[in-house]
């Protein structure tokens, strides 16, 4: 379901792509389907909400690259 949103995404197609990625983050909650969520959530302005998801998958995974490499990206 991630990688079926995170190919939405890519395609510019980000309420279909939050709505799957929102659904594979709530089936399980892994540290990377939480940076792809807020990803899409970031480029839509949801800059908050991103920054929700970021935070408590950080709180979880401190150490894990992408959900790191992902927030430095958009939190300069």
């Amino acid at each position: 379901t991630d990688s079926m949103g995170w190919v939405l995404y890519r395609q510019g197609e980000l309420a279909a792509a939050e709505r799957l990625i929102r659904k594979a983050y709530a089936m399980e909650p892994d540290p990377e389907i939480a940076a792809h969520l807020g990803e899409v959530l970031w480029q839509q302005g949801k800059h908050a909400e991103a920054s929700e998801i970021w935070e408590e998958a950080l709180s979880n995974h401190p150490d894990h690259e992408v959900l790191n490499a992902v927030i430095m990206k958009f939190k300069k």
